[in-house]
């Protein structure tokens, strides 16, 4: 067996290729940013190719970059951003259309058609998800639906749908290896989480054809090997959507631990443990993952732009130059001066879940600054964290005592404190903060044997920082009003 894991870290502005060792050690990290497209307002595609192109040269740089072979990997591990779409043609591999990014809004009005049928409740029992142009479900109508001949091709057989990891995989195996994990397939809004397994109805209700969707697996198992490439040979043995990736590679597998991820979005998960909590506070009930014969369920709240917003800062507004610099910019102010921003540049996630609102940059003066706007949306981040919370809290019936934290802007030591004090509750950090590339691994390692069992890899997770809260009451009172009030004023009322 090779003494290395290669993680594949397919994120929504990045391709990343990471060689874990036998400590959990990251070896070798490479990184390529692939282009985002626009084509209309609400509207987010990606290149398949270009996706799997910037994987392909990733790989080559990390394992080159150690003088890795393919002999050295023990396996390789896939997570994924979830629930955009690709379809493509089963003979030739051709993509049929662009990926439909999961923030992408194409298709809010066939979601509100769907409300209006009253089949909220059925699909939330089945499927554990709110109606939501989120989900893959109605990005595959929409591109069966958009693009010429291929509904016709679709019923002949002759289409595949995928999320990125089917995606990543078809490709690696050269197209004989058409899967995906029970986490991903749980994002689609076709698959039936109590029963594992697509669901008929649902398929039929969006007239999909079923010969589109992937085969189901565990997230801990061998799919197959890859052919090609440097890695000829290598096991493809771990899959999991990025936030349950994180969720595992936090080391979150007691019911009831909780973590989130600071990316483009924010995720927050809570092991829910073997039965599914259906929310009652509009969050999401997902598959955490698969190992064996055991099924893993979490809460979710997803919050649609987190990290996006300082790049919006960046590109869009221009009040700073590189993302680094917000926590330097946010700092040179001692509060947020009464501004707040709420970032619903994207629509608003849980636990409000309104399609139609648009950001709001609240309590405006003429003394407001550039510093201000910063920390306002930083601090509009750790709001948002708040607000699921505070859903989650309720639905499993706990106070929450900590959160693990990991992302990039985890690394955001303002932000990170101000959410240990709006939170009332510690945020502990880990040393290791590549957790959704290190979920992959893990999973990936658990089925080649890499290692023993997850009390082992347990043993491998430290904490860097801890942030306790410092605020006093009645301070994170006042500003929690203030962004309760904000956010009355950006829901769209639709």
């Amino acid at each position: 067996m090779g003494n290395y894991i290669l993680a594949l870290d397919q994120g929504t502005s990045s391709s990343r290729a990471i060689i874990f060792d036998h400590e959990g050690n990251a070896c070798s990290v490479a990184q390529k940013e692939f282009t985002q497209y626009f084509p209309k307002p609400g509207w987010v595609e990606h290149d398949p190719k270009e996706i799997w192109s910037s994987e392909a040269a990733v790989i080559a740089e990390a394992m080159a970059a150690i003088g890795v072979e393919g002999k050295d990997l023990a396996a390789i591990g896939i997570t994924n951003q979830r629930e955009t779409t690709i379809v493509w043609d089963a003979e030739t591999g051709e993509p049929v259309h662009n990926a439909i990014v999961w923030q992408d809004r194409r298709t809010s009005e066939f979601c509100d058609s769907l409300k209006e049928k009253g089949l909220t409740d059925s699909i939330r029992e089945k499927t554990g998800l709110i109606i939501d142009a989120y989900f893959s479900g109605t990005k595959i109508k929409w591109i069966l639906d958009n693009v010429e001949g291929a509904r016709q091709k679709a019923m002949e057989g002759k289409l595949r749908f995928g999320t990125v990891d089917t995606w990543l995989i078809w490709n690696l195996t050269h197209g004989a290896v058409h899967v995906t994990d029970v986490s991903n397939a749980s994002r689609t809004m076709l698959y039936n989480i109590k029963t594992l397994s697509w669901d008929k109805e649902l398929l039929e209700l969006l007239d999909i054809p079923e010969s589109m969707m992937p085969q189901v697996k565990s997230s801990s198992e061998v799919y197959g090997t890859s052919v090609g490439l440097m890695t000829a040979g290598v096991p493809i043995a771990g899959i999991a959507g990025d936030q349950q990736a994180a969720l595992f590679g936090q080391m979150c597998t007691e019911p009831g631990s909780v973590k989130n991820t600071y990316g483009t979005g924010c995720f927050l998960l809570m092991n829910s443990g073997t039965k599914p909590i259906m929310s009652k506070n509009n969050l999401l009930t997902t598959i955490a993952w698969k190992i064996g014969d055991t099924v893993n369920y979490a809460l979710e709240g997803s919050i649609f732009v987190a990290g996006s917003v300082v790049q919006w800062l960046r590109d869009g507004l221009g009040i700073i130059t590189s993302s680094s610099e917000i926590e330097a910019l946010a700092a040179t102010v001692e509060d947020n001066g009464g501004v707040y921003f709420v970032p619903a540049l994207t629509g608003m996630g849980a636990p409000y879940w309104d399609q139609y609102a648009t950001g709001t940059i609240h309590g405006i003066t003429r003394g407001t600054t550039k510093a201000h706007i910063a920390r306002a949306a930083l601090e509009g981040i750790a709001f948002q964290t708040m607000d699921i919370v505070r859903a989650m809290e309720k639905d499993a019936g706990v106070s929450l005592s900590e959160l693990k934290v990991d992302g990039g802007a985890s690394r955001n030591n303002l932000m990170m404190q101000f959410q240990a004090d709006i939170l009332g509750a510690k945020v502990v950090r880990p040393k290791v903060t590549e957790t959704t590339a290190k979920g992959a691994c893990y999973l990936a390692g658990l089925a080649v044997g890499f290692w023993d069992s997850i009390e082992q890899i347990k043993e491998q997770w430290q904490a860097d920082k801890v942030f306790a809260p410092e605020a006093e009451a009645d301070k994170v009172q006042v500003l929690c009003d203030g962004w309760a009030d904000t956010i009355k004023r950006t829901l769209s009322g639709k």
